[in-house]
């Protein structure tokens, strides 16, 4: 080949990381982080400027919600397009030493599975808790490389697993198949650059799965983190505010390193943490802020399941749109897929494209003894409680959700109606095994 035939192969040949055809794909995932916690969803004493960009030059979901008040089924709706029931995974997955714990079923449909048989190289970096037997691993779901932990949690330096107060049990960190050691890298930055790296060296369309640890439990951070933030800040919430901080600052070197037509969406997988517990140190902890919503992390309340997320796609999807759509955690995979059929969740992709509105449906979630409905402004939830460990509230109740979004009025004395149509959708929606109710 002579020099000017090869100089006219690199002319025409894409850009690194770009396909002409196909777009880039990034999926990141944050633990535990409440609405309260980042900027431009309402947060005063939290800078998140990378996550604010990415909502300014795409779309900020004002009414976006995990399929799940917690980690393992909200990830596995992510990652599926399923409701969690449907998706095998209607609660958390446990941490087991012998890393054998079933999740992910085999022969599952994931965004990973279906953007391989397009050609797209996959990789899962981060928290997976969606099974560490063999058949549920990320290398049997789709994903060409995996690079993090299978438990809920671990300590950010030591990248062991800790039960709450206790000691820590055992070491989980991974690349594919292999155990690795990093201690004492921090584990926010460490998945950061394993992200980096793979993002590259790609020459082909890639499917990156980004799931932060942080800032769920055990709350640690660098200590340039914790010294820029007002030494008169509520201990916990300062520890929490160093946490996310680091977290925005690995989102942004990630997305610096994205060239290219590449399609960004982020998602806390649920509300932040209220409830009472204990971290490794022995001590409690109340640092996360679900802003005006009710309740917390393990409740149907909207302080459970509505969270910050965001998508940004350039050229494509207008920037500066916030949406009031109410949308799901599921959606997520047939909106990257573009897929109509096969899924719980819906193509939102065409909405986010013309600004046009959504026909309304009725969504439902299920976590241990509670169960909800939402059509429109009407929020059924039966016997919820107020957060993980947190009593059940015995009964019915009925929210506008538009007028009253933090769930102060119980009206389902004054609504029968609609109290019992909603019932009767949840229902039928268990009844179908919790396939999704059509569109009336």
């Amino acid at each position: 080949m002579n020099r000017r035939d090869f100089l006219g192969m690199m002319a025409a040949a894409p850009a690194l990381g770009q396909s002409s055809a196909q777009p880039n794909i990034i999926v990141i995932l944050a633990d535990d982080l409440g609405i309260g916690d980042v900027s431009c969803f309402g947060a005063k004493d939290i800078r998140t400027p990378n996550l604010d960009k990415l909502a300014a030059d795409g779309v900020r979901f004002a009414n976006w919600h995990a399929n799940s008040p917690v980690c393992s089924p909200s990830r596995a709706s992510v990652l599926t397009g399923k409701y969690p029931q449907h998706a095998g995974i209607p609660e958390i997955l446990f941490s087991r030493p012998d890393f054998d714990v079933p999740g992910l079923r085999k022969g599952e449909t994931t965004i990973a599975t279906e953007l391989k048989k397009r050609g797209y190289r996959t990789a899962a970096v981060g928290k997976w808790h969606l099974g560490s037997a063999p058949a549920s691993k990320p290398r049997a779901q789709g994903f060409d490389e995996f690079f993090g932990f299978y438990s809920g949690w671990t300590d950010y330096y030591s990248h062991r697993y800790y039960t709450l107060g206790g000691q820590p049990l055992f070491h989980d960190l991974w690349r594919n198949d292999e155990e690795v050691w990093e201690e004492p890298a921090y584990q926010t930055e460490l998945l950061a650059r394993e992200a980096k790296a793979f993002i590259q060296k790609q020459r082909s369309p890639y499917f990156l799965y980004l799931a932060f640890g942080a800032p769920h439990y055990p709350m640690m951070a660098p200590k340039r983190y914790i010294d820029r933030l007002p030494a008169t800040m509520d201990r916990d919430r300062r520890m929490h505010a160093a946490v996310v901080e680091a977290l925005d600052d690995a989102i942004g070197s990630v997305l610096s390193a994205a060239k290219g037509d590449t399609i960004v969406f982020f998602q806390s997988d649920n509300g932040g943490t209220r409830e009472l517990r204990a971290d490794h140190r022995g001590r409690e902890y109340f640092g996360s802020s679900n802003g005006i919503y009710r309740a917390s992390k393990g409740s149907l309340f909207e302080g459970g399941t509505r969270v910050p997320a965001m998508l940004r796609w350039p050229g494509k999807v207008p920037g500066g749109q916030v949406s009031e759509t109410v949308c799901m955690g599921m959606d997520i995979a047939p909106t990257l897929l573009r897929a109509s059929t096969g899924f719980d969740g819906i193509d939102l992709m065409q909405h986010l494209m013309t600004k046009t509105p959504y026909p309304e449906r009725t969504v439902f979630w299920e976590y241990k003894d509670q169960t909800c409905a939402r059509r429109e402004q009407w929020k059924l939830v039966v016997d919820p409680n107020e957060g993980l460990g947190k009593p059940t509230i015995p009964g019915v109740m009925l929210f506008d959700v538009v007028a009253d979004p933090s769930e102060k009025n119980n009206l389902a004395a004054s609504q029968p109606a609609i109290v019992q149509r909603l019932t009767e959708e949840l229902k039928a929606w268990k009844a179908r095994g919790y396939k999704q109710v059509a569109k009336t």
